[in-house]
This record gives structure tokens, C-alpha cells and sequence, in this order.
């Protein structure tokens, strides 16, 4: 990336040479660079002079890194997406996050933040202060995601940490049309096996924000067909019910005697079948609460590896890669067909700004948005 203050190309991924050392001792890692094209950790400049990770220690899944080169001129337009969190002490070194390698072609949110508003919004509509907003609709008759170029298609100014990386937007007033000016951090730390990462915003003017991560995971690794062997569990006892665009009905339902029981774990493909499901995409309701707090945990038992995620947020979107056709080829030419992963989206509740008795998503000038989301990975 193009540093501003030194004038120098410097790889995003270093602060120097000893903290990527650092950073491979510790696993799951943060993929922030590898061929350095659209890395995890983005640069929200025209660079001139890109660099490549040609080795050092290993920081892909292929061969040693042993020195940086300079690969090409040209412009870049990146995003700030999680490209993986992959590497389990003990395990194969398989990635259990999907990646995309064209994250400036469509696709369905790998790894990427989105916002303003996670999920959706009915009919793309709010009234603020007697003022009605109309957001663009791209997803049926709703907006999904924040709209049409939601924050998983704007760039991202970076900070690299001692072990992670800050990055900084400014939403404009009336973008996608939401009010006021809204300044966003996005904060990916590492520390051992944990992932965090923390959001945080600020507003000119009083508007709903609801952010969170759409990373796509296959504990069994990219390239396995399913995740029907996954025992998944939820600390919910309640969910939000759903109309046929994917709205909260506006009831709160217990979970008790239902399908969307997930307080003891079940592997999920025998789950779905006893249940005549054809897969999850609902929030579930979790204990409130702004500390951080055990949520989900996934469990891979012919691999021993688990996936806990911990948040302050109050709703966790369970969804099941439903819409996955195996049209799209990700790495090493893997193809993506449905159910072939999950994403366990930490958020406010989908069209919480049109249900007043939902959790609060107005964000009001001189607070401070403030949450996160940890994932922690283990192999037994």
C-alpha cells in the first residue's frame, strides 16, 4: 500500500518483517496478504506500487516466503473483507472460510462488512423524525445489506496494528439513503486462537445502523460439498418468524418444540430433515446484554474442529448458504453449491428500525456505536 506519511510502498500486512514473523506463530491467522491483489486487509488508495508476498515463514498454504518484490503497476480497489481465519493448531492446514478471488465481481457478501444496516429492510422504508426514508431496494422488494453499494462495495482507508488492522470510512449524508454523515472503524485483532472484531461508529444526524461480518465457513474445509455434519448450537430461546420476503413477521417466538430449538447442539443435516427445513436464514433472539457472551458453537467431529462465537450484540443471523447454486468458483476452482456453508451474522434484528419493540438501531448524534463479535477456533 501507498504509506502517506513515508512516501514508501510498504506491505499492508507488516508493521516490520518481526510482526508477520509474530503473526504466523499464531493460529487462525488473518490472511492480510498473499499475491497482494484483493487481500482481507485493504488499502483504500490508487497505489502505484503494489507488492508481492513472494515468502516469509508461510503465509498462504503454498510455498515459504522469503522476500517482498515489487509485482506490478497499477490501480486497486479494494475492500475491507475477511479473507480467512483459517489455521487450527494441530489440524490440516484447510481453510474452513470461503473465499471469493473476485471481490470486485458480484457475490454474495464473502467476508465482507456490510451496513448500514445489516439484513433487511421492509419495503426499504423508515420514518425518522416525521421524515420518510426511501432506500434503494435490491432484494425483492426490500432493502438487503445496506442497498446497492452497501459497505461491502466502497474502499476502506487501513491502519495496520501490532496485531491486527483498523480500517476507516465515511458514510455520506443521504448514501444508499441513510441521514447523516457516519463515521465507521472496523477493528480485526488477533490474539492466539481469537479473532475480534469491533465496530464502532459516529453520526452528524440520527440513523439506524445495524453492522456485522458475512464470512462463509465450512469447518471440513473449502471444497467439501456440505455442512450437513456440522453439530451447531445457539444460545436462543427465541427467534423472529418470517414472511415470504424474508421480513420479521414482529413476533418474537420461542424456540421450545420447533425446528429453531438450537440450544443443544444437533447435527444439522439430520436437523433439517426431521424438521422438513429447507435450510436457516433467521435471526435468533439472544439473552440482551453488552457483554460479551457465548452465542453459537459449531463442532466438527470428523476433524475436532469447533467454532465458538461470542458477541455484544443481541442478534445472531443463522443462515444455512440456502441460495448457493454452485455457480460461483472460488479458490483452487471450488465450487459453492447450497448448504455448502454457514454464516452466523452478529447484529441488531432485521427491520428493527420499522419495529419499535425490537432492540433500539437508532444511532443518535453523540453516541457512540460500539460492538464486537470474537471468534474463537479449536481442534480437539
Amino acid at each position: 500500500m501507498w504509506n502517506r506519511d513515508t512516501g514508501g510502498s510498504v506491505p499492508l500486512c507488516l508493521g516490520s518483517s518481526k510482526s508477520i514473523l509474530d503473526w504466523q506463530r499464531q493460529r487462525p491467522f488473518l490472511r492480510i496478504c498473499k499475491e497482494y491483489k484483493i487481500p482481507s486487509g485493504c488499502v483504500n488508495q490508487r497505489c502505484t506500487q503494489l507488492m508481492s508476498c513472494v515468502s516469509c515463514e508461510t503465509l498462504g498454504l503454498q510455498s515459504p516466503i522469503k522476500s517482498w518484490r515489487k509485482q506490478r503497476e497499477t490501480a486497486l480497489s479494494p475492500r475491507a473483507l475477511l479473507e480467512t481465519a483459517c489455521r487450527v493448531p494441530l489440524v490440516l492446514f484447510n481453510r474452513v472460510l470461503f473465499l471469493w478471488p473476485g471481490y470486485t465481481r458480484k457475490h454474495p457478501f464473502f467476508g465482507a462488512v456490510v451496513g448500514r444496516v445489516a439484513n433487511r429492510i421492509a419495503n426499504g422504508r423508515f420514518s425518522l423524525d416525521g421524515k420518510e426514508y426511501q432506500l434503494f431496494l435490491n432484494n425483492g422488494p426490500n432493502s438487503l445489506h445496506g442497498g446497492a453499494k452497501g459497505f461491502d462495495k466502497v474502499l476502506w482507508s487501513p491502519q495496520v496494528l501490532p496485531n491486527g488492522v483498523r480500517f476507516f470510512r465515511l458514510s455520506p449524508d443521504g448514501e444508499e439513503g441513510y441521514p447523516g454523515d457516519l463515521k465507521v472503524w472496523v477493528t480485526y485483532t488477533l490474539s492466539g486462537r481469537e479473532l475480534a472484531i469491533n465496530y464502532q461508529a459516529q453520526t452528524s444526524k440520527t440513523t439506524p445502523i445495524s453492522l456485522t461480518n458475512h464470512a462463509y465457513f465450512n469447518l471440513a474445509g473449502q471444497g467439501s460439498r456440505d455442512v450437513y455434519d456440522h453439530e451447531i448450537s445457539i444460545e436462543a430461546d427465541s427467534y423472529l418468524p418470517v414472511d415470504d420476503t424474508k421480513i420479521p413477521t414482529g413476533e418474537v417466538a420461542a424456540v421450545q418444540g420447533t425446528g429453531f430449538d438450537l440450544r443443544q447442539p444437533v447435527e444439522l443435516g439430520k436437523h433439517l430433515q426431521k424438521f422438513h427445513l429447507d435450510g436457516f436464514d433467521h435471526n435468533f433472539c439472544l439473552h440482551q446484554g453488552q457483554d460479551r457472551r457465548l452465542v453459537a458453537r459449531v463442532f466438527h467431529p470428523p476433524t475436532g474442529r469447533t467454532m465458538e462465537v461470542h458477541t455484544t450484540q443481541p442478534g445472531i443471523q443463522f443462515y444455512t448458504g440456502n441460495n448457493l447454486d454452485g455457480s460461483l468458483k472460488g479458490k483452487g476452482a471450488a465450487t459453492y453449491p447450497k448448504h455448502s456453508a454457514f454464516c452466523l451474522e452478529t447484529q441488531n434484528w432485521p427491520d428493527a428500525v420499522n419495529k419499535p419493540h425490537f432492540p433500539n438501531v437508532l444511532l443518535h448524534p453523540g453516541e457512540e456505536y460500539n460492538h464486537t463479535t470474537w471468534l474463537v477456533f479449536n481442534t480437539a
